[in-house]
């Protein structure tokens, strides 16, 4: 027989052999069965009586004598069809996570059933299935990495499925059992969740990382709605990045933060696998590190993904834009041979984001005046830390003799203006652009010093400014001005605040003149903030006149019970006080009766 062949060796057989195994041990093969990978020359009696689409094969064909059969369309390939062959010689072999969904799938093709024979192929695979592999996250993950060759038969037969709902089960199940062994009881004798405690539920994330990406997502779908932890779903999507995306030396830097870091071809699969993870995120906040965000930005820039998969990813990036470092935002061109060094577009869609999401913020919380005008309020202090990166920023891409003017600006007025409280990290940033884009007109420096705010400049970059040969002739005089009055206003601060304000009012007023027009969202801005400046303005103006009004009701009621002798008393010497009857006496003035008695007398003798 030809050595190419593969025959199946008896010799490797069980002591417990079976009926089939020593009936044809000297008997001359009669049929040969070609399938993909390999042919076996075989028997068509072990076969014909296990098998019914082999049994279908033989019968149905008019030559009794048949002897080849292909099955060039077995689920499997050689080693598929070797198992069953052992299993209709009855040669033993044990049953595992590695072939079971290989012997599901050949036995439905062979129509190994029950039908045929009793304890077929069939139905001993799926009894493993079903007791063993669905009992244990390990061996359905093992499963359904042997599938991915299987498909569409192993759908078709739900092994796919059940191995996905079992782990997303067990996965569930063992995040409970976590999170129940680290409740523990506190001083107080509440029962509460030990944070700090390391979650031991989460080891299931490692095993997920060796699917394929299309049953990985099918995973991580079935798990989210199953309800695991949207930390659990970001860890296993990060660590699953890492085994498709990077390269196993840059996969963490010196602040064990992710990184991406696309590795060259197989641009389609790695597309494919950004796309998809893109698609998983969790949608809660804060879940997924900002730098690993970033990484995946760079990698779809760099692949060409979709809008949707860049959008999305730069409005996620936007939400936690607070957290980010310089770093992060260097995002370098790809694509744009001869424009600008980093990606200054995407960065701008980004600070879009980041300042729609702000506004839709405060519109929130404008309910209540006093707590949107917190200056310590969460909002306001991721704006006062994004308008420092950008000013950063700023200052790092202006050297970059692409950098188009507009551009520039565009990046520094993505902020709203109060955005900002000092101006200095921005002035230095124009500096450096002015010094690297000498030749611009005197009307475009114009244009982009409209930007400052010299009135919140330190005292250090306002006397920088006031001798910067490259600022405009206009700006120079502005700090001057400012200059002066910050001058004035130190001479004024041994003063109280009554006699302080209206220097300072003057002082803002004339600002406003001085500079240039704003743009339509910097006065829509600053119309909000004076809006608010007059709604608690107007708070204390009523609070002072509820103030006054209970003092004049305590005067009232003072008045009330006060003695009516006691009152025409001081009445009377204040009447005394004021001489209308021309005497002069205190004694005279402070007797009514004996006043009114020479009245009598007086009127008596002019009658």
């Amino acid at each position: 027989m030809d050595k190419h062949h593969s025959q199946l060796a008896l010799a490797k057989c069980s002591r417990h052999q079976r009926y089939n195994e020593w009936v044809f041990r000297d008997v001359p093969s009669d049929i040969m069965i070609v399938v993909d990978g390999g042919t076996f020359s075989l028997h068509k009696f072990p076969l014909v009586s296990r098998s019914g689409r082999i049994r279908k094969l033989v019968a149905g064909h008019r030559d009794s004598d048949i002897s080849m059969i292909e099955l060039l369309s077995l689920p499997g390939g050689a080693e598929s069809f070797e198992l069953a062959a052992k299993f209709c010689y009855g040669v033993n072999f044990e049953i595992t996570a590695a072939n079971v969904a290989q012997l599901c799938c050949v036995s439905d093709y062979l129509e190994m059933t029950d039908e045929y024979s009793k304890n077929n192929l069939g139905s001993r695979a799926e009894e493993y299935l079903e007791i063993v592999v669905s009992k244990n996250l390990e061996m359905c993950v093992e499963v359904l990495k042997q599938c991915e060759n299987l498909l569409p038969l192993a759908d078709e037969l739900k092994i796919v499925i059940r191995c996905i709902d079992a782990i997303a089960s067990k996965a569930c199940v063992e995040q409970i059992a976590s999170s129940f062994s680290r409740l523990e009881y506190s001083s107080s004798g509440r029962l509460h969740m030990n944070r700090q405690a390391k979650c031991e539920g989460d080891w299931w994330i490692e095993d997920l990382s060796v699917l394929r990406i299309d049953l990985y997502q099918r995973v991580i779908t079935a798990m989210k709605c199953r309800g695991v932890r949207p930390e659990s779903i970001a860890a296993s999507l990060v660590n699953y990045a890492q085994k498709e995306l990077t390269k196993k030396s840059t996969s963490w830097n010196q602040s064990t933060q992710p990184k991406v870091d696309v590795v060259s071809g197989s641009n389609d699969h790695e597309k494919v696998v950004v796309e998809t993870i893109v698609s998983l995120m969790p949608v809660e906040k804060l879940v997924v590190p900002i730098t690993f965000l970033f990484g995946l930005l760079r990698s779809a820039v760099m692949l060409d993904c979709t809008v949707a998969c860049r959008l999305d990813l730069e409005r996620r990036i936007g939400s936690q834009l607070d957290i980010a470092t310089l770093d992060d935002l260097l995002i370098p061109s790809f694509h744009n041979a001869g424009e600008t060094l980093f990606d200054v577009n995407t960065v701008h869609r980004i600070l879009v984001s980041f300042s729609q999401q702000e506004d839709s913020d405060e519109d929130m919380d404008d309910v209540s005046v006093f707590e949107s005008d917190s200056p310590t309020s969460p909002s306001q202090t991721a704006l006062f830390k994004v308008a420092k990166l950008v000013d950063n920023y700023l200052a790092e891409i202006a050297p970059d003799a692409n950098l188009k003017l507009n551009k520039f600006i565009a990046i520094a007025e993505s902020l709203p203006a109060h955005a900002r409280t000092i101006h200095d990290g921005l002035y230095r940033a124009i500096d450096v652009y002015l010094k690297a884009h000498q030749a611009l007109s005197d009307p475009d420096r114009r244009r982009l010093c409209k930007l400052i705010d010299f009135q919140k400049l330190s005292q250090e970059s306002g006397a920088h400014a006031a001798q910067n040969e490259r600022l405009p002739l206009q700006s120079i005089v502005q700090v001057l001005y400012f200059e002066q009055m910050r001058l004035r206003n130190a001479l004024f601060c041994s003063y109280p605040d009554d006699d302080h304000k209206p220097m300072h009012q003057s002082w803002r007023i004339n600002s406003g003149a001085v500079s240039a027009a704003m743009s339509p969202r910097d006065n829509y801005a600053s119309l909000r903030r004076e809006n608010k400046e007059l709604k608690l303005e107007l708070a204390r103006m009523r609070m002072r006149l509820n103030d006054l009004e209970k003092d004049h009701v305590c005067m009232k009621k003072n008045m009330e019970k006060s003695n009516s002798r006691r009152f025409m008393s001081t009445f009377t010497k204040k009447i005394g006080k004021l001489n209308i009857f021309g005497h002069s006496s205190s004694k005279e003035s402070s007797s009514p009766s004996k006043r009114s008695q020479v009245t009598d007398s007086k009127l008596t003798e002019r009658i």
